[in-house]
C-alpha cells in the first residue's frame, strides 16, 4: 500500500513538472512586441492565404495575419486583419500584394511602397487603417491569360473562315494561275535567249559605229580648219570674189549706161552672181559642217506648219 502511494506521488510530481516546463517555455518565448493593427479590404481572390500567414515589407518579415473574415456591411468583400511591427514604415502610399512561397502554394502578404518619404499612415485598435490590395503576379497572369485565350479564339475563328471550302477553292485556283504564269515566264526566257545572245555583237557594232562617227567628225574638223585657215580655200575664193566685184563695178561705172544697156545689164547680173557666191562662201565659212551634213533647214514662214509669230 505504501509503495503504491509513493508511485502515485512520483507520477503526479512528474506531470506537474512537465506542465510547468511547457508553461514556462510558452511564457519565455511569447512575443512581447505590441503590434499595430491594419486592415485589408478586397474583393479579389486570395488563394493560399491563411491566418498566421507572414506579412513582409520588401522581403523582411514584419508581422502576421490575425484573422480573415467576410465584411458584414458589403457582400463579397473580404477583410484581412493584420498585426504589423510599429517600426515598419507604413505610409499613405503603401500597398499590399499576394506572394507565394516556392511551389508550396502558401501565400503571404507582401507590402511595398510606391514612393519614398510619404507621410506615415496612422492606425489604432478601434479604427485600423486600410491598406489597398493590388493584383499580384498570378492575378495579372490570369487576366492576361484570359485575354490571350480570347485572342486565340478570335484567330482560330478567322482561320476557320479563311480555310472555308470556297476560300480553299480560290487559293487553289490562285496557285494554279501562279504556276501557269511561272511556266509562261520560263517559255519567254527560252524565246529571248537567242536575242540575248546577239546583244554582245550588237553592242560591238554600235561601238564600231560610234568610233566611225568620231573619226568622221575629226576629219570634218580638219577640213573646216583647212578651209578657214589664213591661206585656205574659203579665204582665197572670198578674195577673188571681192576683186572680181571691184573690177566689175569699176567697168560698170566707166561705161555710159545709156549707150551700152546690154553691158549694164550684164554688170548687174554679174553683181548678183558675185553676191550669191559671197553669201555661199560666208555660209560655208560659218558652217563648214554643211559640206558633210547639208545646209540647215529654213524656218517656216507665215502660213506654213510650225510658224511662230513671236520668232522663237
Amino acid at each position: 500500500m505504501e509503495n503504491r502511494s509513493h508511485a502515485l506521488m512520483t507520477g503526479l510530481f512528474t506531470i506537474t513538472l512537465l506542465i510547468a516546463a511547457i508553461l514556462f517555455g510558452i511564457w519565455f518565448n511569447r512575443d512581447r512586441v505590441q503590434y499595430d493593427p491594419y486592415l485589408i479590404a478586397t474583393t479579389q481572390s486570395i488563394p493560399g492565404l491563411n491566418p498566421q500567414a507572414a506579412v513582409r515589407y520588401r522581403g523582411l518579415e514584419v508581422g502576421k495575419v490575425d484573422e480573415i473574415d467576410f465584411d458584414p456591411k458589403m457582400a463579397g468583400r473580404i477583410l484581412i486583419h493584420l498585426s504589423i511591427d510599429p517600426a515598419t514604415p507604413i505610409t499613405r502610399t503603401t500597398y499590399a500584394t499576394l506572394g507565394y512561397q516556392g511551389v508550396t502554394g502558401i501565400a503571404y502578404i507582401q507590402l511595398d511602397d510606391e514612393s519614398v518619404g510619404s507621410p506615415r499612415l496612422a492606425t489604432s485598435k478601434g479604427n485600423p487603417s486600410a491598406i489597398p490590395l493590388q493584383p499580384g503576379l498570378f492575378d495579372q497572369l490570369e487576366k492576361r491569360g484570359t485575354a490571350i485565350l480570347g485572342q486565340a479564339e478570335e484567330v482560330t475563328r478567322k482561320l476557320n473562315t479563311l480555310l472555308s471550302p470556297a476560300n480553299q477553292k480560290a487559293m487553289v485556283g490562285a496557285f494554279s494561275d501562279v504556276s501557269e504564269a511561272a511556266r509562261s515566264y520560263k517559255d519567254l526566257a527560252a524565246q529571248l535567249e537567242p536575242a540575248a545572245q546577239k546583244v554582245p555583237a550588237l553592242v560591238e557594232r554600235s561601238e564600231q559605229a560610234l568610233r566611225s562617227v568620231d573619226t568622221l567628225a575629226s576629219e570634218a574638223s580638219k577640213v573646216a580648219r583647212t578651209l578657214q585657215g589664213p591661206d585656205g580655200a574659203v579665204q582665197r575664193i572670198t578674195a577673188s570674189v571681192d576683186r572680181a566685184t571691184t573690177s566689175v563695178e569699176a567697168v560698170a561705172s566707166g561705161i555710159e549706161l545709156e549707150t551700152l544697156p546690154g553691158v549694164s545689164g550684164l554688170a548687174d547680173e554679174t553683181k548678183s552672181s558675185m553676191r550669191a557666191i559671197r553669201r555661199t562662201m560666208n555660209n560655208l565659212s560659218d558652217r563648214p559642217q554643211s559640206i558633210l551634213f547639208g545646209a540647215p533647214g529654213t524656218a517656216p514662214g507665215p502660213g506654213e506648219p510650225g510658224f511662230d509669230p513671236k520668232g522663237k
